[in-house]
């Protein structure tokens, strides 16, 4: 049990970390409470709203670790190499490939409330 305590703690001090100095994990924190009322009124079951809440976290989960890879990289190299910059690149790819999945569940799910669909 205290491992798993150990465990909560660091994942805690993780994402108060990242959301006090990471811009864009504030910002999809700010989704992540913004959604979570949207997926009520947009979503008609409990499976559409845990879809739609999901997709947020899993964009936020990925922001996560675009961000943790982002800081090894700088920390590895300050300076501009091009083997860094294609790794940043490649995770800013898996970003905006959530955003996408994201982007896609929420648009569809409010074409589906609208009748579009």
């Amino acid at each position: 049990m205290h491992t798993l305590w150990k465990a909560f703690r660091n994942t805690c001090a993780g994402l108060l970390h990242a959301g006090s100095t990471e811009r864009a994990v504030q910002q999809e924190l700010i989704l992540l409470a913004i959604a979570i009322p949207a997926a009520f009124a947009i979503g008609s079951t409990a499976w559409e709203r845990i879809a739609l809440v999901s997709t947020i976290l899993l964009l936020l989960a990925v922001e996560l670790l675009n961000t943790s890879i982002e800081k090894l990289c700088d920390h590895v190299t300050p300076h501009t190499h091009p083997a860094i910059k294609i790794v940043k690149d490649m995770g800013s790819a898996a970003v905006f490939c959530a955003l996408c999945i994201a982007g896609l569940a929420w648009g569809a799910a409010l074409l589906m409330r609208l009748g579009f669909l």
